[in-house]
């Protein structure tokens, strides 16, 4: 059994982890072969280029380590169906766009094994939330 030094979370792009940051500056503190790190996130991400991966990355204290790849962004996920490139500055009052509850279901069904719900009809519920952040109208 190993012991875990540290768990890091970021965001990089798919297929395009360099040792820049924010890959090296959060690797490099702990040792970890940051080219490695590099060539593994690329391969795993290789399908999901110009889209940025949410990733986990657990640190055990012989310098190894694991990766966990996580969908993709809600926000991201949501303003592709709406078709809109940004969200509103104030969603309460200036309205972008609207998305329909298939187009969430279908989010929500891509999304379920990150979210906190237990069933399909608790992450509709958590993803109109966030359409609705962003001045998106739920119709």
């Amino acid at each position: 059994m190993k012991t875990v030094k540290a768990r890091i979370k970021f965001k990089v792009g798919g297929g395009a982890a360099t040792p820049a940051p924010p890959v090296g500056s959060s690797l490099g503190q702990h040792q970890v072969n940051i080219m490695d790190f590099c060539k593994k996130f690329n391969a795993l991400t290789a399908n999901r280029k110009g889209e940025l991966v949410p990733v986990k990355v657990t640190i055990y204290t012989d310098k190894s380590f694991d990766i966990f790849i996580q969908t993709p962004l809600t926000t991201d996920l949501i303003k592709q169906k709406a078709g809109i490139t940004k969200g509103s500055a104030r969603p309460n009052d200036t309205k972008v766009g609207e998305i329909s509850w298939a187009d969430i279901e279908t989010i929500a069904k891509i999304k379920m094994p990150d979210l906190n719900a237990n069933d399909i009809e608790q992450a509709k519920k958590i993803i109109a939330g966030s359409a609705r952040s962003i001045g998106l109208k739920v119709v």
